[in-house]
């Protein structure tokens, strides 16, 4: 008496589907992560609101002379000046004005020192 079926079950499945999703969900990921070593920059706009929130002037002229508030400072101390100035509160935010024949480097600077501290930029531009 013969009892084995006539039908057998094949154990192999084809990785090809799998891959596709897997990539899939790579690529969504990918689009979607923030990335936590970029900086907070915020355009101005030509047309916009004006806030309320307390903000901090850091201007660097082509002399290389560092401004926070209209006040001189050593560049070697912004750090601790931008510090002072932000101290309570809720979203500090500098708006950094730099002239067009400054290095970027300079500018980046600035940048680096606010994102280390969780500030937010303004990189201000003169209008067209």
């Amino acid at each position: 008496m013969k009892l084995k079926g006539r039908n057998k079950v094949s154990p192999d499945f084809s990785m090809s589907s799998m891959t596709d999703i897997v990539f899939l969900l790579l690529i969504f990921f990918m689009l979607t992560a923030n990335s936590p070593n970029a900086l907070d920059l915020l355009l101005p706009k030509a047309k916009g609101k004006s806030t309320n929130t307390q903000n901090v002037s850091v201007s660097i002229d082509k002399n290389l002379q560092y401004f926070v508030n209209n006040e001189r400072i050593n560049g070697e101390y912004i750090e601790i000046e931008l510090k002072k100035a932000l101290e309570g509160q809720e979203k500090p935010t500098i708006i950094l004005r730099a002239e067009e024949s400054v290095a970027i480097r300079e500018a980046v600077n600035v940048m680096d020192i606010a994102n280390r501290n969780n500030y937010k930029v303004i990189l201000a531009v003169r209008p067209n």
